[in-house]
């Protein structure tokens, strides 16, 4: 089975690449959702970093506050390596799960995507990766709708990841999204003739029903 990994810069529209991508019925697996799943309320993975951080990331309902700890490790390296070592463990097993479950089901293809995925070296365990790259005005424009952030927010988180030239100069295939709905499309077509060299209408082998094993995660 083949994996490739999908990555971009924030609110560059690699969740809406992917989510197109799905409409092809090809299985796209979030590391942001498996994320999510690894410090579920109960798991050893949230008794970790409330040990490490306090309960004060918590919500009043015992789930991760997940923007409080963005706001919290944003700022300081030390403490975003901590949280780096509690979850990735977590986030690769999860992830390696998924994988057995899709291979078995008999996917020949899957889409990973994830956020940080060069500055986390993860390219070295795929077949390839593909880079979503768009102009900074819209990408400021989309986290501002997205996340009600104001543009210097925005630029201050891009600032704090790779820059998009570097990204791109490490990819393997860079999809441009500077366009609408219909010219992203097209896009993704040519990603999936032209480097994946697929014959469209490109269809899966049905997955299992397990929405927390085979389906495609979609971080938004």
């Amino acid at each position: 089975m083949e994996v490739y990994g999908l990555t971009g810069g924030i609110g560059s529209g690699k969740s809406t690449v992917a989510s197109v991508i799905e409409e092809y019925g090809i299985p796209v697996v979030s590391a942001d959702e498996l994320s999510r799943m690894v410090v579920m309320p109960g798991s050893k993975g949230l008794e970790e970093v409330v040990c490490v951080f306090g309960e004060e990331v918590l919500t009043e309902n015992g789930h991760l506050d997940r923007a409080k700890l963005a706001t919290i490790v944003f700022s300081d390296n030390d403490k975003r390596l901590a949280l780096e070592r509690i979850l990735h463990p977590r986030i690769r097993s999860r992830f390696e799960e998924v994988l057995d479950a899709l291979e078995k089901a008999g996917q020949r293809l899957v889409i990973y995507e994830v956020p940080l995925l060069f500055e986390n070296n993860i390219q070295e365990n795929l077949n390839g990766v593909i880079v979503v790259s768009a102009r900074d005005d819209l990408r400021i424009a989309r986290v501002s709708d997205r996340d009600g952030f104001s543009a210097d927010e925005t630029r201050a988180r891009m600032a704090a990841q790779m820059d998009d030239s570097t990204r791109q100069s490490l990819a393997d295939y860079v999809l441009t999204n500077n366009g609408d709905r219909m010219d992203l499309r097209r896009e993704v077509e040519l990603l999936l003739g032209e480097y994946l060299k697929l014959e469209l209408p490109y269809r899966r082998t049905p997955a299992p029903p397990d929405p927390n094993v085979a389906s495609g995660f979609i971080d938004d």
